[in-house]
């Protein structure tokens, strides 16, 4: 199963390049994805048959008891079919109705192909968490295809209204997904299935299971959204709204049903939201004249009925439950493909502009007309044997003296069946029925003469048609056929799918059968048939009556004036609360600390916790170094004038590394003196483009209240810092570092070993936000186009020949600045100090595994050698220095130390663990080597790559902008 699923996903990724190459037939290497999960299921019949069902277990998080778990059950091995067999033939379909020359398919196949992917790792979980990523990423998936026409409102409209939909239900789903694991104490479905825990929270949690069924799978109130994702193309609707992503929300019915269909809650809201949807959805259906929208609402309808079936609680029921969604997954992809091909074949889907296709279009019009009669529950389909069944299984609960709800659920069958067959044969007349003229209606109601009447009521001539590929006519064909072969083997059917109905609590077993005999369910399917023959036959009078009866919007026009409520609250909220000040931001959530966390921290030390003897300092010189740091600190809340400020916190800055170089911590020490130069850097270029003064006004007031809670603030951390040792009930991790970094990081220094081998991930996270940092940095100062161009000088021997007075310099740019810019002291001494610095820097990254240093001090060194460059010779000196782009130190920073985690991989190791190399050289000696060292040469990579990032934007680009003239007496 994973390696069908991990093949399924690489297909996805390859799938754009695949376009690119081949075109259009890329999707017939893609459908073997979901082929191959059909043939796995195919395969796996005989051990899921057996009881045997397979299982793959891979460790996900051991300490928390998860994993990846597969397994192949009876209703897992039926979904995979559904979705393998009904995704392979859509594959093959779209290589057809696309365009060669169709905008975006390499993308539409990769989305396509990975929700597929989706759908296979959905209905094989066998662990909530791994259940709900599979259930989230169909979501996601779902929005990129429906809204895969971005350029029409009503795609983007669609997409974004089933996103927050599902999404909405889906955030349910996981709170009752939650409360399952920890109330059943396993995160294994088939273990909660099998064993079902009890109690007020779990019957909060299966409400919460069918919300987020109701919301997948289209059901009441949020049915609205499936009809709008029409707009997709559609090959999607035939995938995603017939077998696929509605069918998600039935699998999570079907799934959970067996333990907790004897709740009363469930069998009520399984009865309101099946049974009003399968009468909404086909009410709603009749009177359409898109064909899409006719199917769309005729899918509404029947997920109701199957929502219906599956979830009332009785083997009987769930026995045609599963039948029927095999069936409909069958006929309502095929007519949805038969709709694709009309659309392609005339250009339009209006029921009122076709007529005559069965003559034009004779392949298409038989796949049409089977799956519609399969659809309608005629004999000998797939979908009359599974309305037979289910009709039997209601009877047969009605007559042995069921309650109110199998009555009321036998009344929805039968009247939703009627309305099934109505707007079935609506659509197989509308799609390829010979109409009348269009005067012919409004003849016969003017009482014209005979003459005029005859003339009127001759059949109009047969809509045009363009050629139809093959692979339009095929895959419905295939399906429609396949309806009718199922339906003439159901022994076989019910003899697979048995099992499954055997797990539920209550009621007699089922059966699927052509032929019942002379039975009251008999009768009742034939007054089915007619019924809906009737209202087919009265259909302008039933889209008349409608006219003047209520409309069933309102679910549509709630939500969407509930969205646009919601806008306007998000923007009176932000409105009052984003006031573009950040002083104010800033004291709302020292406010909040301090009022919130630190009132709890307060009245807990107050009243609990035990007297802690507290020590002020160990030295004198402790001491010093806080007075350093508290009036560096009063005196930047005072300060009106930025850059003092800016100074002030620098002081700050080193005050502390000195206390950590006080405490033994020379690592941590360094590591601060060298971020808080760098931080004056970057401020000093910041403030070049903004005001010299905070504000024009004195604020006398607001400057005490700034510090006061400043000092509130203060006093609620320092209180933190004293509760955090009390709260402690375990031995800290952090004892073992010395042991392990020496014996298994290869180091001495613990605090880079832990951040290279013990905790890397956490470094990998770290870096990767330095990245993004950097990209945010950059987006928010160029206002060009942000290229690759490295500003250099390009004639520097030029320049030097013509002018004697710049032959000997000591920066190669410096004569780019204005004389007055310039200071040749400091040139000089960026000269001398500038390659000591390099030296420095490599020496600190390759000590750092032993002594203190590391990649990224190392980082920061050179960083501080090319700002310093920067400084005295300007943007084109940055370029002389470091003739790099900085986003390829960056990536290739982030790469390598990602990169080393993965190569233990492949050597067989943990992710990012440690090798030691010890390697003797004849020069050299010994050597020592952790392959932890490029790991930290990545981290170094990533500092200079966000340095000169920096410098380069806020510095560089900076310098471009600024409209004083510039003296660049050579190009670049």
């Amino acid at each position: 199963m994973l390696s069908v699923l991990l093949f399924t996903f690489l297909l996805a990724l390859a799938a754009p390049a695949l376009v690119a190459w081949v075109g259009r037939r890329a999707f017939w290497v893609l459908a073997l994805g979901p082929a191959s999960a059909a043939a796995y299921a195919l395969a796996m019949t005989p051990r899921v048959t057996a009881g045997d069902f397979p299982t793959t277990e891979v460790p996900w998080v051991p300490g928390l008891h998860l994993s990846i778990t597969l397994q192949l059950d009876t209703l897992a091995w039926f979904m995979l079919l559904v979705v393998g067999g009904v995704g392979a033939l859509v594959l093959l379909y779209c290589s057809a109705y696309f365009a060669r020359d169709a905008l975006g398919l390499g993308r539409f196949a990769a989305v396509l192909t990975a929700f597929a992917a989706a759908m296979v790792g959905l209905v094989v979980a066998d662990d909530l968490l791994l259940l709900f990523v599979f259930w989230e990423l169909t979501t996601v998936f779902s929005y990129l295809l429906i809204g895969h026409y971005a350029d029409r409102k009503a795609s983007r409209r669609a997409a974004m209204q089933a996103i927050v939909v599902t999404t909405a239900g889906g955030l349910a789903m996981l709170v009752g997904l939650i409360i399952l694991g920890v109330v059943g104490d396993t995160w294994r479905v088939s273990e909660l299935v099998a064993n079902p825990p009890s109690g007020t929270a779990v019957t909060w949690a299966a409400v919460c299971l069918l919300a987020g069924a109701a919301t997948k799978s289209a059901l009441i109130p949020f049915h609205f959204w499936l009809p709008a994702a029409m707009a997709a193309p559609t090959p999607v609707s035939a995938y995603l709204h017939a077998a696929a992503m509605v069918k998600a929300g039935v699998y999570l019915v079907a799934r959970f049903a067996p333990a907790f269909a004897d709740l009363p809650v469930w069998r009520w809201l399984v009865l309101v939201l099946g049974g009003g949807t399968l009468l909404l959805g086909g009410y709603q259906a009749l009177r359409q004249h898109d064909l899409k929208l006719v199917l769309a609402f005729g899918t509404v309808s029947q997920l109701g009925l199957i929502v219906l079936l599956l979830g009332l609680g009785s083997k009987a029921l769930a026995l045609a439950g599963l039948a029927m969604l095999g069936a409909h997954a069958m006929f309502k992809a095929a007519l949805f493909l038969v709709v694709g091909a009309v659309d392609v074949a005339t250009g339009t889907r209006d029921l009122r502009k076709l007529s005559g296709l069965w003559r034009t279009m004779p392949f298409t019009a038989v796949a049409g007309v089977l799956a519609t009669a399969s659809m309608i529950g005629f004999p000998p389909f797939a979908g009359y044997v599974a309305k037979e069944a289910a009709l039997e299984g209601l009877w047969h609960d009605v007559i042995h003296g069921a309650g109110a709800v199998e009555w009321i659920a036998l009344l929805a069958v039968v009247v939703g069946s009627a309305l099934t067959v109505a707007y079935g044969l609506r659509f197989a007349w509308g799609a390829f029925g010979t109409k009348r003229r269009p005067g012919a209606t409004a003849a016969a109601a003017l009482g014209d003469t005979p003459t005029t009447r005859d003339a009127a009521a001759e059949p109009a001539p047969a809509t045009p048609v363009r050629r139809q590929p093959w692979l339009l006519v095929t895959p419905p064909l295939v399906l429609a056929v396949l309806g009718l072969a199922v339906g003439l083997v159901p022994s076989t059917g019910e003899r697979l799918l048995a099992p499954y109905a055997d797990r539920y609590p209550g009621g007699e077993p089922g059966h699927l059968v052509l032929w019942g005999g002379f039975t009251p369910v008999l009768a009742i399917t034939v007054l089915v048939l007619l019924a809906g023959f009737v209202l087919f036959w009265q259909r302008a009078r039933v889209e008349k009556a409608q006219d003047f009866l209520w409309s069933p919007r309102s679910a549509e026009v709630t939500y969407r004036r509930t969205m646009r409520r919601l806008d306007d609250l998000a923007a009176d909220v932000t409105a009052a609360t984003q006031r573009g000040s950040l002083p104010v931001y800033l004291g709302i959530i020292l406010v909040v600390l301090a009022v919130a966390p630190g009132a709890v921290l307060a009245s807990g030390l107050v009243s609990g916790h035990p007297q802690v003897e507290l020590v002020l300092w160990d030295r004198p010189a402790d001491a010093a170094v806080v007075a350093v740091v508290v009036v560096s600190c009063v005196l930047a809340a005072r300060a009106r004038r930025r850059l003092k400020a800016v100074l002030l916190v620098g002081v700050a800055g080193y005050a502390n590394a000195t206390l950590f170089m006080l405490h033994g911590a020379p690592d941590l020490a360094l590591t601060q003196v060298l971020t808080e130069t760098i931080t004056l850097v970057v401020m000093v270029l910041v403030l070049r483009r903004m005001p010299p003064y905070f504000t024009d006004r004195p604020l006398a007031a607001s400057r005490w209240l700034r510090l006061a809670l400043a000092v509130v603030t203060g006093a609620v951390m320092m209180a933190f810092t004293v509760a955090a040792p009390l709260v402690r009930v375990s031995e800290p991790i952090s004892t073992h570092f010395p042991d392990e970094a020496y014996t298994w990081g290869g180091g001495k220094n613990i605090v880079n070993v832990t951040l290279v081998d013990i905790r890397a991930w956490d470094t990998v996270g770290e870096i990767s936000v330095l990245l993004v940092a950097a990209t945010g940095v950059a987006s928010l100062i160029f206002l060009r186009q942000r290229s690759g161009e490295v500003l250099r000088l390009s004639r520097v021997d030029e320049v030097s020949r013509s002018d004697p007075h710049t032959r000997r310099v000591w920066l190669a740019a410096g004569s780019t600045l204005e004389p007055e810019r310039r200071s040749v002291l400091f040139e000089v001494v960026t000269r001398v100090i500038f390659h000591a610095m390099i030296v420095f820097a490599l020496f600190l990254l390759f000590s750092g595994h032993n002594a203190p240093g590391g990649g990224f001090a190392a980082g920061l060194v050179v960083g501080i050698a090319f700002a310093v460059r920067y400084l005295a010779g300007g943007r084109y000196e940055l370029g002389e220095a470091a003739p790099v782009n900085p986003g390829v130190l960056l990536g290739t920073g982030l790469f390598l130390s990602a990169g080393v985690g993965l190569a233990t991989l492949v050597a067989g190791q943990e992710v990012l663990q440690s090798t030691i190399v010890d390697l003797h050289f004849p020069v050299l000696g010994e050597v020592h080597l952790v392959t932890s060292l490029f790991f930290d040469i990545g981290v170094m990579l990533v500092v200079v790559g966000l340095v000169l990032d920096l410098l380069r934007t806020l510095g560089a680009e900076i310098d471009r902008q600024d409209p004083r003239p510039a003296r660049e007496e050579v190009s670049a």
